[in-house]
């Protein structure tokens, strides 16, 4: 699916897993603060309703439909942004997937598949992007790439080792790829905690347990993650922000 932007496009960004969730949060934010936005998922269906939620082809939100575990399919997606738009000023890896099983039923094929989408796919967008995010940004300030980790690179639940493997990678590949693409991109992740994306039934035990006494929602992720791409945040780089209600502050015991 090729769909024409803007002629002035403005600022870009690519996010990923953009089609529900902390993704469509993110793109939601940018386009509201004057951003285009690239809109990679495997659900084209989904990237649809975005689009037209955001009035269509003009509105800001050009879907491309894409699985981010897959190389071919980030470089034509990276070939597209580059066609359309002529310059990138920020990438978004926020597409995961996890594979819940216990260890000894976990099928190592699963386990590939998520250290693709939620590891590699990060690392080979990066690599596609870096010459775009270093040419001439309609921002005027470095380029800038928000991983989406997890607070699960921190703490675990049975059964969700390749997930929390990946989200600890990402979190390491974060600032390696500080220091390797500064001082012209700054690269930084995001680890939520407990956010409601939408359907959950939440009560007040849920909420009371976070130290602000509420869950997270999707709007606290975008915030940061329109922050940490925009100029005010040109001195961070390299850094991990937590962004969970003070869970991971919080002691525990079991009376």
């Amino acid at each position: 699916m090729t769909v024409s932007g803007p002629a002035d496009p403005g600022p870009v960004a690519v996010v990923t897993g953009a089609a529900r969730g902390i993704g469509r949060g993110i793109a939601s934010r940018l386009i509201a603060g004057g951003w285009t936005v690239f809109g990679l998922d495997t659900d084209a269906g989904g990237l649809a309703r975005v689009m037209d939620e955001h009035g269509g082809t003009a509105g800001g939100f050009l879907p491309i439909p894409a699985d981010t575990g897959r190389r071919e399919d980030i470089e034509r997606a990276m070939a597209q942004v580059e066609a359309q738009a002529g310059h990138l000023d920020g990438l978004v890896c926020n597409a995961g997937i996890m594979a819940r099983a216990p260890l000894e039923r976990l099928d190592p094929a699963d386990w590939d598949r998520v250290l693709a989408v939620n590891l590699t796919g990060p690392f080979l967008l990066a690599r596609a992007a870096a010459r775009l995010l270093r040419a001439e940004r309609a921002t005027g300030s470095a380029g800038a790439i928000v991983n989406i980790a997890s607070t699960r690179a921190r703490m675990s639940e049975p059964g969700t080792e390749s997930y929390a493997a990946s989200k600890g990678g990402l979190v390491a590949l974060t600032h390696a790829l500080a220091l390797s693409l500064g001082p012209d991109i700054r690269v930084n992740s995001i680890s939520p905690g407990w956010i409601d994306v939408g359907g959950a039934e939440l009560g007040p035990a849920d909420h009371a347990q976070h130290p602000v006494g509420r869950v997270g929602t999707v709007a606290d992720v975008a915030g940061l993650a329109a922050w940490l791409l925009g100029p005010e945040s040109g001195f961070v780089t390299g850094a991990d922000f937590v962004i969970d209600g003070g869970m991971t502050r919080k002691m525990i015991y079991v009376e």
